[in-house]
């Protein structure tokens, strides 16, 4: 355990102590949910999502597969697909992936694909053209329903998350989304963990 965790696993305890709902937070880089009939396309008929790791939240898991993305200026390769299967595709990236890629991406919630704009992704076996689904997901805390009762918080409560560290700061704008599915932590994309200076382990304070 480094240092930089030891001191984050310190300050959740205190605020714990404190009664301050404390919540991990993970960054998330660029990555893909596909769909069955896209994976049909993109991987084989009948091809299934080959786990090589599980994540936090209970059920999903990182995928052996990797596509291309393209979009009208630029691509990135070997993008991570993450299971299980989704009933509609789509790509989350952060704002700097957005515009190397020449789109703009709004703000949304995963599953939230109404006017967003498309790509193209490409795999081993063809590929899809996509007429929406690119997103920037939205700052957001995944929370056990245990969790929200316990400390006063309801689905689609938007939040702020007090960090800290060398580059500490606050994050406005949080939206938490609870359900019995969920295991409670915080996800923020590449472009948000450059700016608080992320390190595996951060903790932050829930300021209602």
């Amino acid at each position: 355990m480094t240092d930089e965790v030891l001191v984050d696993r310190i300050a959740g305890k205190v605020l714990e102590r404190l009664g301050r709902p404390w919540v991990e937070v993970e960054a998330s880089g660029r990555h893909i949910h596909v769909s069955r009939a896209a994976a049909d396309i993109l991987l084989g008929p009948g091809v299934p999502l080959t786990p090589v790791a599980d994540l936090s939240q209970p059920g999903q898991f990182v995928c052996q597969e990797r596509l291309r993305v393209v979009g009208p200026k630029g691509e990135f390769g070997a993008v991570v697909i993450l299971g299980p299967e989704r009933p509609e595709t789509q790509v989350e990236v952060s704002a700097t992936d957005a515009l190397a890629l020449g789109l703009k991406a709004p703000l949304r919630l995963s599953g939230d694909l109404s006017g967003t704009p498309g790509l193209r992704l490409v795999g081993p076996a063809g590929q899809v053209v996509l007429d929406k689904g690119v997103m920037v997901a939205r700052r957001h805390i995944h929370m056990h329903p245990d969790f929200a009762r316990r400390h006063g918080l309801a689905d689609r409560q938007i939040v702020s998350v007090r960090v800290w560290g060398e580059r500490g700061l606050t994050f406005d704008q949080v939206v938490i989304r609870v359900s019995p599915q969920f295991a409670t932590f915080m996800h923020i994309d590449y472009d948000e963990a450059n700016a608080c200076g992320f390190a595996k382990g951060l903790v932050g304070c829930i300021i209602p």
